[in-house]
């Protein structure tokens, strides 16, 4: 059964509103991850606790126990000759920058001449998440998992 310091195996797909696609387990290994060590979102991690291995699962999970609302005061405009040093810059490139709160990644939403904006949201800020998959695999995590927070 799912809980805390189970290293759990799952095959999911996550779909939006819309029912397209997000991501998906299919044609890869299983998702691993720790219970209980915030390696997944909230909202599925509650979702899949108390679950036992080849049991199937439906989660809908809010931005808020997923990647948060959007934030409108992450999306700036900047100048081009931030991105000295790459040689083409493109809608959709993501780069690591230092924000109020350390490193976050910005996505490249808009390029207007010398002006670029940047979108630091998470992609899927905002948005509702539907999950649907099956629990593969469940199994006590290593004490070397425990201590790294982590499946290995």
């Amino acid at each position: 059964m799912i809980e805390e310091n189970k290293v759990v195996k799952i095959d999911y797909t996550v779909k939006n509103d819309a029912g397209q696609v997000i991501d998906t387990s299919e044609g890869n290994e299983p998702l691993a991850y720790l219970h209980g060590a915030s390696n997944i979102i909230p909202g599925l991690e509650k979702a899949l606790e108390g679950k036992a291995e080849g049991e199937e699962f439906k989660a809908v999970v809010h931005p808020d126990d997923a990647y948060g609302q959007r934030n409108e005061a992450l999306i700036q405009t900047v100048d081009k000759e931030v991105f000295q040093g790459v040689d083409e810059i493109e809608v959709g490139m993501v780069f690591n920058a230092q924000g109020p709160q350390g490193n976050i990644q910005v996505t490249i939403v808009e390029i207007d001449g010398d002006k670029v904006t940047i979108d630091g949201n998470h992609p899927l800020a905002g948005i509702v998440l539907y999950f649907e998959g099956v629990v593969r695999e469940v199994r006590d995590a290593t004490d070397e998992e425990k201590e790294h927070g982590h499946a290995h």
